[in-house]
């Protein structure tokens, strides 16, 4: 059975204080809930100072984005080596790094190989744009995704990498996929790892929905057979939101 995962996707949201003041209040009411992994991604400049509000929590830190060289002449880049310290989850190939900051498969490969080689769990994400949507060309480009994202890498290495399938379109627009067409393309995420890893071990990913999850939609979401949770933008900037997102997933699929 898949615990089911939540993770907060911050983005570029939150000052240090702000931060702080927000986990805190999650930790009160997370830590109490039982049967779903919890994560927030956030900021570079937040993540010590989250790290330590959530020193003995539940609540597990993740980064953003990280380069996939150890150290080195890249400026404004953070290394795999720096994160380890205060994270242990790192979100890798998000649209908005692939749209705006030129990530592309080839990068996202190295970088969760990088991300595995530090102990580190990348959250990969793939998903089509609306034009790719509405041409029916979504099964196709999210195949090539996951296979591109994840060449290389064994089925031991698979078992412990989360993949969070959103759609380009309904990310920060209020859209989402319907419940059964979110858990159609999670499923073809899973074939698509089965065909290279074998059923076994894709029965064993964590493959979250990401994409304008949120209080009004969650149980849906949540109630679909593939869906093990997911990667939240918006929601998870306010702790009342966020927790009833981890209190429907801990409902619904909550293991143990």
């Amino acid at each position: 059975m898949r615990t089911p995962f939540m993770a907060g996707n911050w983005k570029m949201n939150k000052t240090i204080a702000e931060a702080v003041e927000l986990v805190t209040a999650l930790r009160e009411k997370v830590d109490t809930i039982d049967g779903v992994r919890v994560a927030v991604c956030t900021p570079f400049v937040d993540l010590a100072p989250v790290a330590e509000a959530l020193k003995g929590s539940r609540i597990e830190v993740g980064a953003q984005n990280m380069f996939w060289e150890d150290k080195g002449a890249f400026t404004g880049e953070v290394s795999p080596v720096m994160l380890k310290d205060v994270a242990s989850l790192v979100i890798i190939g998000h649209s908005e790094r692939r749209q705006y900051f030129g990530e592309t498969d080839e990068t996202v490969n190295k970088k969760v190989k990088a991300a595995l080689a530090h102990g580190l769990t990348p959250i990969v994400c793939v998903g089509e744009s609306l034009e790719q949507n509405q041409a029916g060309e979504t099964e196709s480009f999210v195949r090539s995704q996951v296979r591109a994202g994840f060449e290389g890498i064994t089925a031991g290495q698979m078992k412990g990498i989360v993949v969070a399938y959103e759609p380009i379109w309904a990310i920060g627009t209020g859209l989402a996929a319907t419940p059964e067409d979110a858990n159609r393309i999670v499923g073809l995420v899973r074939a698509t790892l089965a065909d290279m890893y074998g059923d076994e071990t894709a029965q064993e990913v964590i493959i979250q929905y990401g994409g304008s999850m949120k209080p009004g939609n969650v149980e849906a979401l949540m109630a679909q057979p593939e869906i093990d949770g997911g990667l939240i933008g918006g929601a998870a900037l306010k702790a009342p939101d966020f927790i009833t997102l981890v209190e429907a997933a801990a409902r619904l699929k909550g293991a143990g």
